[in-house]
């Protein structure tokens, strides 16, 4: 079947604009596998137990990370199944496969805008919530600065600190920070005798079999350069949003090149129509 200019253009910018599709879906399904993956650092059976303490809704902080990781890996195959359906359609001129090719980019921008939209909307309202909740665990759990004690979720918030080299949810930059209000420092523990104001899991180069020789100087004394300094809602939240920027900036790029598929889409479909009608008319003289 012939296609006029604007239809022959329209094809070479579908087949372009799908083995770009191609490329950004594996790209999107690649970020998903590197923000699991450093989702599978910070989620491990020592710090689980505190990860899943903290529900948003009805979701755990440490499964909704999961959840959105694994979301957005089977949407870059998604794009990259759907990419292959657009550049076999617009190769072989195939009217059926690009109406549904058409019909799916639709069903994915709407998506897609929805999802986006929703990320800025609640974004903010999201992490002051994760925050907060933090603050509440750390208070309401953390018991003893070892990974002995029977309470699980405190062994965590040690085990978080000697991981990702953090202290405390907020920044911890002198004596007085968020172990003030735990029962540590208000019932019983080496901050409620004077011995520590932070934890020893706090100092740095510490792991779970050093911990316990950790300097005075450190835990007690709080001087500087002898702890971790950063906050784990910081720390936290930079690890598990390090794939964001590349995400959302795959994900604009394709809603973009998406509209101008589905206009290409469906005038190659109308001229394929087009040439259908025609042939027909001349058959029927004959």
């Amino acid at each position: 079947m012939s296609l006029n200019c604007g239809g022959k253009l329209g094809m070479a910018f579908l087949i372009g604009i799908n083995v770009i599709f191609f490329l950004m879906g594996l790209g999107l399904a690649i970020a998903g596998g590197l923000a699991l993956s450093n989702l599978s650092n910070i989620n491990t059976d020592h710090i689980k137990p505190l990860l899943d303490s903290i529900k948003v809704g009805s979701f755990q902080a440490g499964s909704m990370v999961n959840s959105l990781s694994i979301l957005i890996i089977v949407i870059g195959v998604f794009i990259l199944v759907v990419s292959g359906l657009g550049l076999f359609g617009a190769c072989c001129q195939n009217k059926c496969m690009l109406v549904t090719y058409a019909i799916l980019i639709l069903i994915l921008l709407v998506m897609k805008i929805a999802v986006i939209a929703m990320w800025f909307t609640m974004k903010n309202k999201v992490e002051k919530e994760i925050k907060d909740k933090l603050l509440v665990a750390l208070k309401d759990n953390f018991k003893d600065d070892t990974i002995t004690n029977a309470n699980t979720i405190s062994n965590a918030w040690n085990y978080m600190f000697m991981t990702l080299d953090c202290c405390g949810v907020n920044p911890v930059l002198s004596a007085t920070n968020d172990f003030d209000q735990t029962s540590w420092c208000l019932t019983s523990g080496t901050c409620k005798t004077g011995t520590s104001e932070i934890p020893k899991t706090c100092c740095v180069n510490v792991d779970e079999s050093s911990y316990t020789s950790a300097p005075a100087g450190c835990h007690t004394n709080v001087n500087s350069g002898t702890y971790n300094t950063k906050g784990c809602y910081d720390v936290l939240k930079n690890k598990l949003l390090s794939q964001s920027p590349a995400i959302i900036g795959v994900v604009i790029t394709i809603i973009l090149l998406e509209i101008l598929a589905v206009i290409f889409a469906f005038l190659i479909c109308c001229q394929i129509g087009d040439d259908t009608a025609r042939i027909s008319d001349v058959a029927k003289m004959y």
